[in-house]
């Protein structure tokens, strides 16, 4: 359970001023990133849940969505069925993210909080640049107009083969007995370009960006995740304490 419920919108000031009580860093950006099937939301979650363990005051959240107004969009956009324009696609998260970015991440970061979401604006530049073809010239702009200067501060890419996220994301979808959503039909090239999308991101600035084999047991993947968070906290200046130290992990069997 995270400082505030997933999704929610703080706008509360005595939330807030506990908030600021509560941390222990000045404001820390993790996104996790990912093709369908990656495995990346369990992980946000998971993380969401070891940081507020640690007495780290932390707010979960997602794309599209994270506020009352990004949410509606989000109902639009993944159940259009595919007949949207992939441009039309694009501005509609960039006005997505747009609200996402006001009404919780900056207020969030400003109380000194930590934000983890699954999903940002890697997964734009990765689906719609990438994956649809949009011109990336349009994208970047349309970034800078949403996110600003409000960039992760650690971007985690789960990296895993098209092939095989699919038929995760397919299990996954058949078990819960939903249908997959506007991205999750698309075929295996399409995934293969978001995948490449992805990874040219994360060469850019290997400072922020953090690839990990998502290939592996899911304990496996939560290891990498946990040490990759735990040493940008501490970068970031977070003193080095009992709460935020990794206990060994098994060997893989």
């Amino acid at each position: 359970m995270s400082a505030f419920s997933e999704r929610s919108e703080p706008t509360n000031s005595q939330a807030f001023s506990r908030l600021q009580k509560e941390t222990q860093v000045a404001g820390f950006f993790v996104s996790v990133e990912g093709v369908d099937g990656s495995g990346k939301s369990g992980m946000a979650r998971r993380l969401g849940d070891w940081l507020h363990e640690k007495s780290i005051a932390v707010v979960s959240t997602r794309e599209p969505g994270g506020s009352a107004g990004a949410e509606r969009i989000r109902e639009l956009l993944l159940g259009s069925g595919g007949i949207l324009d992939p441009l039309a696609e694009a501005l509609l998260f960039a006005a997505a993210r747009a609200d996402h970015v006001r009404k919780l991440i900056v207020p969030t970061l400003e109380a000194g909080g930590v934000v983890v979401s699954d999903r940002f604006s890697d997964s734009t530049i990765a689906y719609q640049g990438a994956g649809s073809t949009v011109d990336m010239a349009v994208i970047q702009q349309l970034q800078q107009i949403a996110v600003g200067e409000h960039r992760p501060d650690l971007v985690i890419v789960l990296d895993v083969d098209p092939a095989i996220s699919m038929e995760r994301a397919r299990k996954r979808n058949g078990d819960a007995g939903v249908k997959d959503d506007r991205f999750e039909v698309e075929g295996l090239a399409f995934h293969a370009r978001v995948r490449e999308g992805f990874l040219r991101q994360a060469a850019t600035d290997r400072s922020r960006y953090v690839v990990i084999d998502a290939s592996r047991t899911p304990d496996e993947v939560w290891g990498d995740v946990r040490r990759a968070v735990r040493d940008a906290l501490l970068k970031n200046g977070m003193e080095l304490t009992n709460s935020l130290s990794l206990a060994p992990l098994p060997s893989p069997r």
